[in-house]
């Protein structure tokens, strides 16, 4: 193996999740994940502080998306209009290329209560992203807070809802009618 390897954080990734797809997230080792993808257990761990980390590569990043979308919205813009910019960023960068590894990758999560708890914390630390971009912006906390977890809720729907197989629509167009949806069920609690 060569001392430098392109793109090894994401062979390492779709490694680990053809791997715990076919064997099961616990039956996997982190020395299989890395032979798999021709690399070394030490780049592995350049990239990841453990095999759980593998399966959340990036959500980092998406909390700053989100917060910069927010932040970048036009400043007439309603907090839920904030958030609709945000999520149509994040919709832009998935291609139906990508449905059938996040699904495996869903399927591996749902299967792991530890997997299940840590997707929940990050899911959490995006919904106070968002919710301290919207603060930022002069928009009250009690109201950023109700924004940022429509759109948490918006955002979930429309993934789901994307990696069904028989789903035609682009994550975008999903996430769009997935928030206006439930800014119609938040009208109707009036």
């Amino acid at each position: 193996m060569s001392r430098w390897e392109p793109n090894a954080a994401e062979r390492l990734g779709v490694a680990a999740v053809e791997l715990f797809a076919d064997r099961g997230y616990e039956d996997v080792t982190i020395m299989e994940i890395a032979e798999r993808a021709g690399l070394t257990k030490r780049t592995f761990f350049r990239h990841f502080a453990d095999k759980r980390e593998i399966l959340f590569r990036g959500q980092d990043a998406y909390r700053e998306m989100f917060a910069d979308a927010i932040a970048g919205a036009p400043a007439e813009a309603t907090p839920m209009e904030a958030i609709g910019a945000a999520l149509a960023t994040f919709a832009a960068g998935f291609v139906d290329d990508m449905r059938e590894f996040l699904a495996k990758r869903q399927a591996v999560i749902a299967g792991n209560s530890d997997l299940k708890e840590r997707d929940l914390l990050k899911a959490a630390a995006l919904t106070a992203s968002m919710t301290d971009a919207l603060v930022a912006r002069g928009v009250k906390p009690p109201t950023a807070n109700l924004a940022a977890h429509v759109g948490a809720l918006a955002l979930d729907d429309a993934f789901q809802r994307w990696l069904h197989p028989g789903n035609r629509k682009s994550m975008a167009k999903l996430a769009d009618q997935a928030l206006r949806q439930l800014g119609e069920a938040t009208e109707a609690l009036r």
